[in-house]
Parts: structure tokens; sequence; C-alpha cells
């Protein structure tokens, strides 16, 4: 209420008499938040809604894609990288890993997978513990990953035991751009716009009004007592939700001045709503996805659906998985190829359903042409390794 700034400027005497001024509000400088990956997923994922469901959508979308391992000639049911996938540890299942190594990449541009033993076991490495050791010629020799006080380095070789995984970054010879950082000044956005609300709702949404005293002799003062007593009466009867809408009885020489919300306060929202669009397109989510409004891109859920897949989901997860697998075909001794199986894909079957009508029609492909076309193996049935 605006008492709690008439009190901050009272005079220390109780004989003085308080005189109402206006309260001068000065802002401080500009605060942004640091660039590092842990402060980034604290304030963007952690503490921030549009953050947090951008980058869940899109890991719990592409882990849970199926996939489909096969070599130059066949299609495989079973294999041993597939079993791996399907139980990489103890603790974890395919879908909890895969959503790690996405999760990882969306919040800092980096994930790290570690094997274990004669390709016993899969770990995902937090990425803020690991960093890249370079050596003479600028390229990468080792990883050290810091955990309880400790540092276990990993040493690069052909194949190492650590696959990394990292998205460009046009700047950095090691480490990857994550959206996070591209989203950086948005989510300080967001953030200050929601805690600019909170503090508005904690004032009653803004002060309602003023209370105007005007003494018999026009000094425009009150004393000590009349000013403790006034307050207090507010604070007791007329804040809160309890409170609301209580008529309010004002004794002689006072008067109700009503404030309004100004336009800078209406605009937050505004700026609120635009800042969460920035959010989402950084991390390449439809706004719609996300329940932002204001976005007129797509016609329906539907389209915006399909292109999430196709612009964002399935490239990160085609990339993730070729990784994947050129790695763990080297650690396994067998060259093989690991991608999403976009026949599956409820979001694409309308597209996919026009493909395979377009290639089988074509009557001067052969069988195999089209096969390959529609990035099927030679094979005309799957094997078992």
């Amino acid at each position: 209420m605006v008492f709690d700034m008439f009190r901050k400027s009272a005079p220390q005497s109780p004989q003085k008499a308080r005189s109402f001024r206006p309260a001068v509000m000065s802002g401080g400088g500009v605060a942004w938040t640091s660039r590092d990956a842990g402060s980034l997923t604290r304030t963007g994922f952690a503490g921030n809604p549009v953050g947090f469901r951008a980058v869940k959508l899109i890991a719990e979308a592409a882990a849970a894609l199926p996939l489909v391992l096969q070599d130059a000639s066949q299609r495989f049911d079973t294999h041993p990288l597939l079993a791996l996938l399907a139980r990489p540890n103890a603790g974890q299942g395919q879908a909890e890993l895969l959503e790690a190594i996405y999760c990882q990449l969306l919040l800092t541009g980096n994930a790290y997978v570690e094997v274990s033993g004669e390709a016993e076991q899969l770990h995902v490495l937090r990425s803020d513990r690991v960093r890249v050791v370079p050596g003479a010629d600028g390229w990468p020799v080792a990883y050290d990953y810091t955990v309880g006080g400790s540092v276990h380095r990993f040493d690069v070789g052909a194949p190492g035991p650590i696959c990394h995984i990292k998205s460009f970054h046009p700047s950095d010879d090691h480490y990857g751009l994550s959206p996070m950082q591209a989203a950086a000044t948005a989510l300080d956005v967001h953030n200050a716009a929601s805690r600019w609300s909170k503090g508005l709702l904690d004032n009653a949404a803004r002060p309602s009004g003023a209370i105007v005293y005007s003494s018999a002799d026009g000094s425009g003062t009150m004393t000590t007592d009349q000013y403790d007593r006034l307050v207090d009466e507010m604070e007791t009867h007329h804040q809160g939700a309890r409170n609301a809408g209580r008529p309010m009885l004002l004794e002689g020489g006072l008067d109700w001045k009503p404030m309004g919300f100004s336009p800078s306060d209406m605009e937050f929202q505004k700026t609120k709503e635009a800042a969460a669009r920035e959010i989402a397109t950084a991390f390449g989510v439809p706004p719609m996805m996300l329940g932002i409004p204001g976005d007129a891109t797509y016609a329906n859920y539907a389209e915006a659906n399909r292109a999430f897949y196709r612009l964002t989901v399935l490239p990160m997860a085609t990339r993730v998985t070729a990784a994947l697998a050129d790695w763990l075909g080297q650690v396994m001794a067998h060259s093989v190829t690991l991608k999403p199986d976009v026949d599956q894909v409820a979001a694409l079957s309308g597209e996919r359903d026009q493909q395979w009508a377009r290639i089988g029609s074509a009557d001067f492909l052969s069988d195999a042409e089209k096969r390959r076309l529609l990035g099927l193996p030679a094979e005309l049935e799957a094997r078992d390794e």
C-alpha cells in the first residue's frame, strides 16, 4: 500500500508533524543472469516455466521416437547395441538415457556419454562438470570430470570412452552453443516480468488509491499519532484478500483519491508474452504448443505439431543417434546406422503416406531403388545378428 512508502520517509521524532510527499523511485543498473551452464540451468530451466516446458517437450518427444538399427544390407531386430541401449545401466532405460542426453544438449550445448567396461554400461555425464583438455595442436586429448572434489580424466582414443555430442558454436572450438544461451536475454526479461507481477500482487496489484489529508489550517500535515493510527487501521481492516471490497470510513480532513494502472504496468504482460515467444523460438517449439497467446503462425495444433517434429525433434534425434551409432559401432567393431523410424511417427504419417504412394507408383524404379529411397536396407526381411 501507499502508506508503506510514507512510513519509510517519516521523521524519527514523534513530536514532528508528518507530511505526505511523492516517493521518488530510481531503478538500478540492468542485471543479467550469468551465462555459465549452472546459472542458465537454474534460471532458465528450474526457474522458468517456458524454458522448462520447451526443454521437456523436445527431450521427451525425441527420446520416445522408435529407433531402427541397420547396416548396408539388412535391418536388425536384435543386436548387442540395441540391447545396450535398452538397458544402458542399472538405473536407467533407453528413454531415460536419451532424455538425459537431449536435455544436456538443450541446456548446455554439450552432451557427454561414457561407456564402461567392454561396452557394458552407458552413463550420461553432467556437462557442467566436464572440461575439455586440449593438446598442443588444439584438438582435445582428454576430458576431465570433476565430482566430489576429485578429478577423473578420460583420455581421447579411437574409440575413446567418451562420446562428446555438441551443438554448433561459431566461436568456440571445444564447446557447443545451447538454445538456452541464445534465449538468455528473453529468459531474463520473462523472469523479471514475473517478479514484477508478483510484486504487484503482494502490494494488492498496485496501490488502488491515496488518502489525502487536509488540516483546518491548510498545512496538509498530520501528527505522528494520527498517522500511526491511520496506517494501523488500513493494515488491519483494509489489506489482504479477506478485506477485499470492504468499504472505508474516512474521518474529517481525509479524502480518497483513486489510482489506476499506469500504461507501463499494463505493458508488462505484453512484454512477458513477447519474451515467452522468443524463448520458444530459440528452442524451435511453436508457441501454440506452449500455450503462449498471440501466435498465428500455424493454422491449427496438428500443423504446429507436424512442424515441431519435422524441424526440431527429428533433426536433433537424427544427429544424436548417428553420433552414438558411429561411436558404439567403433567400440563393438561393427559399423551400423541408428536412426529414428519416421514410419512410426504419428505426426508425420500424412507426409509418409504421400511419399510411399509417390515412390510406389514410379514404375521406372526397381524394388531395390525404391527401398533405398525410402531409407530401407536392400534385404526384404529383417535379420538377427
